[in-house]
């Protein structure tokens, strides 16, 4: 995947809003550049990006007023955060205090040896949490 060109101009002292901090993420069959990516590349720039989705504390807090709102708050002992993504899903519940079931047969199929339909390789999954500095509470193949 190439950078676009159109990210070579000045940031002209702009904050970027990202709302979705994954660098990639899978739409079927395709892996796409994500807001993350954008985001990342500004910064590069000499802008300045404020992140409001995983793994930043926002789009927690966010969603225990929601949680609160229903007047159904659990306790953080009784909430999984799941996702398939280490940088944002896994290091955001860490960051949380909160479980975390993570989906190795997303971003991380390859790396996770996840055969479509199937589970990880415990010791490739032990192995791809070491190498990113972030160990999920749990990890599952696929949710389907």
């Amino acid at each position: 995947m190439n950078r676009p060109d159109f990210l070579l101009a000045k940031t002209r002292g702009l904050k970027l809003l990202c709302a979705n901090p994954d660098i990639v993420v899978d739409r079927g069959e395709e892996r796409e550049w994500c807001a993350g990516a954008l985001a990342a590349l500004y910064e590069e720039m000499g802008g300045e990006a404020l992140y409001f989705g995983k793994p930043h504390p926002p789009i927690y807090d966010l969603a225990r007023r929601r949680l609160a709102a229903l007047g159904n708050l659990p306790s953080d002992d009784r909430i999984v955060a799941i996702g398939d993504g280490i940088r944002t899903d896994v290091q955001g519940a860490i960051g949380e205090g909160l479980d975390c079931l993570f989906i190795t047969g997303g971003l991380a199929a390859r790396e996770t040896q996840t055969d479509p339909g199937g589970q990880p390789d415990q010791a490739s999954v032990i192995a791809y949490a070491e190498e990113h500095g972030w160990s999920p509470t749990f990890a599952i193949g696929f949710l389907r």
